[in-house]
């Protein structure tokens, strides 16, 4: 079989859309029967593109004239499938809700993954432009693809209400966990990693986007209510919500206890893990939360907020909360810091819960599905 792939997020994006790209890819590369070439508007970041497998049957595929930013984004949502066409390919997988206008004319099945709707459920954290081009693009892969999946029961709950579609057209189809997430890293590692990072002695995690709809600042409230000797190390690309996050900080005179790392390499990530107390997932709303997979299989407890899947991706093991309640934040943190009595129940029976996102089979299942539609 010969599998296209959507792939800018693969070369773009460190983390989210990038890394499901990359994990899939990189399972699917694993199994004999498939070529795959991914498909990307420019070559990206080097450092993101050299995370896929290089086995035979692998290979990225530019667009053969489109040299500027709007000549790119028009090969990417329409253009390409001439290309694709060309190359012989038999299925076509847009990875972050995308697919190319008239590839369902062109006799190329498709597939596309949509992760989540949050345009659509929270348009106030989007320009109504951006919200606009999103709910477009939507609309358009419904109309197009053969298959719609989505990565969890939220989005497909979603999918069904706001696209209007029978839940029989949709598949729910669990995205893997990278495995670098499992097992404490060498001590020699832990150390670098501290140094590297000037990291506390004792410290919380919340690992994504410092963005308003992750809802830092609710971890950074939490604060007041915690120990002097517990900080808070928040990792994540910064955005113009972070200056709103260091503001708080400097007003309440909080910043001997609070690290904002913006550049964190995906070889540390395991290692600040590994080192934290307790990890805390504040969003208002995701499509999964694969970083409170990664946090329990790490063997952290968790607290996070209601509203959308978070319960979901970590189990009934962990702690949750609402996104406008720091005290109760803060009474969770306090309940699973080390030394609290059930802390180390918890975060067993946490990743016994996990344990069905370690191997998703998803690279199988989404190879059967593509056989499906030849």
């Amino acid at each position: 079989m010969i599998i296209g792939f959507d792939a800018k997020r693969i070369v773009r994006n460190a983390t989210g859309l990038g890394s499901y790209g990359r994990t899939l890819v990189n399972d699917l590369a694993r199994l004999d029967d498939m070529e795959l070439r991914l498909y990307a508007p420019d070559e990206g970041r080097i450092e993101l593109r050299s995370q896929v497998l290089r086995r035979e049957g692998v290979s990225f595929c530019f667009p053969r004239r489109h040299k500027t930013a709007i000549g790119k984004a028009l090969w990417r949502s329409k253009g390409m499938v001439r290309q694709l066409v060309a190359d012989g390919v038999q299925v076509y997988h847009g990875l972050s809700g995308e697919l190319p206008k008239g590839i369902s004319r062109a006799g190329i099945p498709s597939v596309v993954t949509i992760h989540d709707l949050i345009f659509m459920r929270h348009p106030e954290y989007y320009s109504k432009v951006d919200a606009g081009i999103y709910r477009k693009k939507f609309f358009q892969a419904l109309r197009e693809a053969d298959r719609i999946v989505a990565i969890s029961e939220c989005t497909r709950r979603d999918i069904c209400e706001l696209g209007r579609i029978d839940k029989s057209r949709v598949d729910l189809i669990y995205q893997s966990c990278a495995p670098r997430f499992s097992g404490v890293p060498e001590p020699k590692v832990l150390w670098q990693v501290r140094d590297r990072y000037d990291l506390p002695d004792r410290y919380v995690l919340s690992v994504g986007t410092i963005e308003e709809r992750k809802n830092a600042l609710l971890a950074v409230e939490a604060l007041h209510y915690l120990p002097d000797d517990v900080s808070l190390v928040l990792v994540g690309r910064a955005t113009d919500y972070s200056e709103r996050v260091q503001q708080y900080i400097d007003r309440e005179r909080l910043y001997s206890r609070v690290v904002m790392l913006h550049d964190v390499g995906n070889d540390d990530l395991p290692a600040l893990y590994a080192m934290a107390d307790v990890f805390v997932y504040p969003s208002r709303y995701e499509g999964f939360g694969i970083p409170v997979i990664e946090a329990i299989r790490m063997g952290l407890p968790v607290v996070a907020c209601t509203g959308s899947c978070l319960e979901e991706a970590g189990g009934p093991d962990c702690l949750y909360v609402s996104p406008d309640d720091a005290p109760a934040m803060a009474a969770a943190i306090a309940k699973v810091l080390h030394g609290a009595p059930g802390r180390q129940r918890r975060i067993e029976l946490s990743q016994q819960y996990v344990a069905r996102f370690a191997n998703t089979g998803a690279a199988q299942r989404f190879a059967d599905l593509y056989r499906e539609l030849l």
